[in-house]
């Protein structure tokens, strides 16, 4: 039998959220997006939840949905927190708070998309737009094949892109693609040409709940990359040594970086946690992704394919079934890898308060 914690829609994850902050007591600070709406005509708002000390100089933050689809996962991680009262009550003990950020990018996971209304991705989108805007040379000869005017891909264009992975290489495709671009504002992994509402938002919350915190670990909830149900944890964006080492020193020796080249993630520009590290100097930051398995790489990109096409197409009637099939890319109907989520999503967010009391 599936989790109830793990839901179908936006709007049924948000309200589960809510229910659970209600029913334990927890006050809830929501932000809606002005004038957008979801895939269900619904409002569409992160959500925050504070535990632990009001006066805590050491928080945690837990951020859902950076890539949209990808919220279930989070959700259903941020959602089991709230109920859990014994991992609550070592925050008190232990002088540490947890700032619980529910959908991030609501327009994403309603509309079961990575990206936001802009077609942004948060991932791509903490960068300093003040500077010249990086180009991507490998995703700029890629462009016109992974956006083909219909879908499915005729045979011409699976036989090109596969033809140009045999030659270069599937972890080359993957680099071109996933370090993001910034000149094709209706392709994949498009960073934008400004901060966007979610990031700004991020800042805005890191402003209120961490301006006079000493210490801030961050876990960001993903799923994509990586063998099923396994979650690795990645040290990505503007990090150093000394921050890689305090990761794995919370977290464990296999939290990977491409710092030293231990994950097969790209060191993407601008990810969301480099909004902690630039929005709080004051403070020592420890932040990490957590991937959690789905399907093998090309799948995955071939359905953010889907998804940019869609987006192009929004009154196809295919438009249902592809959005459905992207969402079954991120999130599985199944106990046990959902079991394996939960698990390791408590066990990091346990981790993660240790090593900040320790800090």
């Amino acid at each position: 039998m599936t989790s109830p914690l793990f839901c179908r829609t936006y709007s049924e994850a948000r309200g589960r959220f809510m229910s659970a902050a209600a029913a334990h007591g927890f006050a809830l600070e929501s932000h809606v997006i002005p004038a957008v709406e979801g895939r269900e005509g619904e409002a569409l708002a992160t959500d925050v939840v504070r535990l632990g000390p009001a006066d805590a100089k050491r928080l945690l933050v837990l951020t859902s949905g950076t890539h949209g689809v990808e919220g279930f996962c989070g959700s259903a991680a941020q959602t089991a927190l709230l109920g859990d009262t014994p991992l609550q009550a070592r925050l008190a003990t232990l002088g540490v708070a947890v700032l619980v950020v529910h959908a991030i990018n609501p327009y994403g996971f309603s509309w079961l998309s990575r990206t936001n209304e802009d077609n942004v991705d948060l991932n791509r989108n903490s960068i300093d737009f003040a500077q010249p805007l990086p180009f991507n040379e490998g995703y700029e000869a890629l462009h016109t094949l992974l956006v083909p005017p219909q879908w499915p891909p005729s045979d011409a264009n699976s036989e090109a892109l596969a033809s140009w992975i045999s030659r270069h290489g599937e972890a080359a495709y993957q680099h071109a693609l996933t370090t993001g671009q910034f000149h094709q504002p209706d392709g994949l992994f498009y960073g934008g040409a400004r901060p966007v509402w979610s990031t700004r938002l991020i800042r805005t919350l890191l402003d209120g709940h961490a301006g006079l915190c000493k210490q801030i670990g961050w876990i960001d909830f993903h799923t994509g990359l990586g063998p099923a149900g396994h979650g690795e944890k990645i040290c990505v964006g503007r990090i150093d040594a000394a921050e890689l080492a305090r990761a794995r020193a919370w977290w464990g020796a296999d939290v990977a970086s491409p710092l030293d080249g231990s994950t097969i993630a790209s060191n993407v520009g601008g990810p969301i946690l480099d909004t902690l590290r630039s929005s709080c100097p004051h403070a020592q930051t420890t932040a990490i992704a957590i991937e959690f398995g789905t399907v093998p790489l090309v799948p995955m990109l071939h359905m953010l394919r889907a998804d940019v096409w869609v987006r192009r197409h929004p009154d196809t009637p295919q438009a249902p079934g592809i959005r459905e099939q992207i969402r079954a890319a991120f999130c599985f109907d199944d106990p046990v890898w959902q079991g394996q989520i939960l698990g390791q999503s408590r066990a990091a967010i346990l981790q993660g308060v240790l090593g900040l009391s320790r800090s």
